[in-house]
């Protein structure tokens, strides 16, 4: 027993070492404290930081192009840089976070969160082999290592603490209902129908995660799915304008998902749900560029055909050169410029870019 609690106690020297030394020097540059005890994220490309690089998917970006303006090169982040989630983390003073299927995550790697999220992942099972459902069941059989590392009489306290990030429901739609031709769910769900299928069963994860002791949650929406260079190459709308279709049917889950987070915040006392409006954010970047400094909105900075969205970012593929200028990295993705705008919207933006509070508020609760 003695020796146990000698081993707890060198545990938590190191952690608490750890907190004191990224407080003083975070990888990014800055010198945020601490603000949160770690953070946990689910999702899909937007925000997968390399767990496909060790899964058998053909999504992976672990290849030049991919991380050209990323200090560590491509990682299997899908972007030129960070993503959102690389940005929330150097606000929130967190080291930025191991990928759950890396053969090295254990020990103090643990400590501030892990990524779950896999790229092609969706709500649905069908909509992709990694999907949030076994994300879920990731986070679960990391918790008897979390609980060791922390201790038991902390435990409860890290997870409340924790922030989860969920950025999912692209791929139901870019991969399922829009994908006619291998899927028939457009054909049995009206898009209102659909939207209440994938928030049921989004519910039921998230009540699962809930169970398991976390407490505070950033559901983010989908963004104009229309505006992405894949469907304006699809040639459903005019070469200078969004699919206004595809946007309308994203917007019935957008919808759901903020009345979710009504509907949980009062279910739940003491514990704090937040709508994340993905929209709203790169929709003002799309409808007023220039003042972000953008040029180019309807094109992808690495990828091949119409709008550079036919075919993705190939390996050794010659991106562009401007690439702060453009809002779409390849046929599917924003660039690090357009994820930093949505990561401090986040982090502290008003009630309309994030809902009831932003994260920063998060945080202090």
């Amino acid at each position: 027993m003695r020796g146990q609690d000698s081993k707890h106690a060198a545990t938590m020297f190191l952690y608490w070492f750890l907190v004191a030394t990224f407080t003083l020097h975070s990888q990014s540059g800055f010198c945020h404290a601490l603000q949160v005890p770690a953070m946990f994220v689910f999702g899909d490309s937007l925000v997968d930081d390399g767990n496909n690089n060790y899964l058998s998917s053909i999504a992976k970006s672990n290849y030049y192009p991919y991380g050209i303006d990323f200090f560590q090169g491509p990682t299997g982040r899908f972007s030129n840089g960070k993503t959102v989630i690389d940005v929330l983390c150097d606000l929130l003073g967190i080291p930025y976070l191991p990928p759950y299927a890396s053969p090295d995550l254990n020990g103090s790697r643990l400590l501030y969160g892990v990524n779950y999220a896999s790229a092609a992942g969706g709500i649905l099972d069908e909509s992709g082999r990694y999907s949030l459902s076994q994300q879920v069941l990731n986070f679960e059989s990391n918790l008897n290592d979390l609980k060791s590392l922390i201790g038991n009489e902390n435990f409860e306290d890290y997870l409340a603490k924790s922030i989860v990030i969920m950025v999912l429901g692209s791929n139901d739609y870019i991969n399922n209902y829009l994908l006619r031709s291998s899927y028939s769910t457009s054909y049995e769900y009206s898009p209102q129908e659909y939207a209440s299928l994938l928030i049921d069963r989004y519910t039921r994860q998230i009540l699962a995660l809930h169970s398991m002791g976390l407490r505070k949650f950033l559901l983010a929406g989908i963004g104009p799915l229309g505006c992405i260079p894949n469907q304006r190459a699809s040639g459903l709308a005019p070469p200078d304008r969004c699919v206004d279709q595809v946007n309308q049917i994203v917007g019935y889950f957008n919808t759901e998902v903020k009345s979710l987070v009504q509907q949980l915040n009062a279910d739940h006392p003491g514990s704090f749900f937040i709508y994340g409006d993905t929209y709203r954010g790169i929709g003002d970047v799309l409808n007023n560029p220039s003042q972000y400094g953008f040029t180019v909105i309807d094109r992808g900075c690495c990828g091949l055909g119409r709008n550079h969205g036919q075919i993705t970012c190939l390996p050794l593929a010659v991106p562009c050169d401007e690439r702060e200028q453009y809002v779409f990295w390849d046929a599917y993705h924003p660039t690090e410029a357009v994820n930093m705008i949505l990561g401090q919207r986040a982090f502290n933006g008003p009630p309309d870019d994030v809902y009831p509070i932003n994260v920063q508020q998060l945080a202090q609760m």
